[in-house]
């Protein structure tokens, strides 16, 4: 039997299209000296036609272990969706940060690159300062050498949605997941004014980096992944340790299985008495 699509989304108020699950920059690629398995997770990850893959400068090695596949197929490099991020808080450190990932990942351009997570005023202030990272990004974007540009937080959310208001991205990467339906705020203030802007809505910290799975038996990778397919979403990108995590995440994906709104409710109300201790990312709470 043929084996079925994953289904995209149109990528925000772009042109673009990816995939509605995509490969995270964590797991297997947030490591270093791993090339053999990275390259496996990744190579999976194109097998199963999912686009759109994370990475970030700070990811230990995963920018060359992009590199290491898309230097043997520069074709392939043009029908996927590579992201990559920068936390440099100025222009000149922010260029010098795309320079050396285009160079680690064997590519001249970024389909998306993020503004990495910001976290205080003082972040804000630093980045759209003259002379800030905000400028890089725009010049990138209108240089071509980038196509889109977007924002990253999984601190605070009141911080996130001030940068969604305020600065000009295409998309923006946030926590998605049912600790985060119980404490508000990247759901209930971060998501919606992205959605409302048009921006391209990216889910991460899906799993609690595997923290939400100890909770109970009967949460499951899989049940976490419905549920952040459930929201308003454009692409959920998981961090995988080998091909069979890929296997899954694409499978569910294609499955078409988001959670109703009632098993929603269900599974926030089991996780909310953990939730300021599980939602570990926001910091002390």
């Amino acid at each position: 039997m043929k084996r079925s699509e994953i289904p995209t989304k149109m990528f925000g108020q772009t042109d673009r299209q990816t995939t509605l699950v995509g490969l995270g920059g964590e797991g297997v690629l947030r490591t270093t000296g791993q090339v053999f398995q990275a390259r496996k997770v990744i190579l999976e990850a194109l097998k199963q036609g999912i686009t759109y893959f994370d990475s970030a400068q700070a990811y230990s090695d995963s920018e060359l272990y992009y590199g290491s596949v898309w230097g043997d197929d520069p074709e392939k490099r043009q029908s996927i969706f590579q992201t990559s991020k920068s936390a440099s808080r100025t222009r000149d450190g922010a260029l010098t940060d795309l320079e050396n990932t285009l160079r680690r990942m064997q590519t001249d351009y970024l389909d998306l690159w993020q503004i990495h997570d910001i976290r205080t005023e003082q972040d804000m202030q630093q980045i759209a300062a003259p002379d800030g990272a905000l400028e890089a990004f725009v010049a990138a974007r209108s240089s071509g050498i980038v196509r889109f540009i977007g924002v990253t937080a999984h601190h605070d959310p009141a911080i996130l949605t001030k940068a969604i208001l305020a600065w000009p991205v295409d998309a923006v990467l946030l926590p998605v997941n049912p600790v985060e339906g119980a404490l508000g705020g990247f759901l209930t203030s971060a998501l919606p004014a992205a959605k409302e802007k048009g921006l391209a809505i990216i889910a991460m910290k899906i799993m609690g980096s595997s923290y939400f799975l100890n909770i109970s038996p009967g949460i499951t990778a899989e049940l976490l992944l419905r549920y952040a397919l459930a929201q308003d979403i454009t692409v959920a990108i998981v961090g995988c340790a080998n091909p069979q995590e890929v296997q899954m995440l694409a499978n569910t994906a294609r499955a078409k299985t988001a959670l109703s709104p009632r098993k929603c409710t269900g599974l926030v109300e089991l996780l909310k008495p953990y939730a300021r201790r599980l939602a570990y990312y926001r910091g002390v709470l």
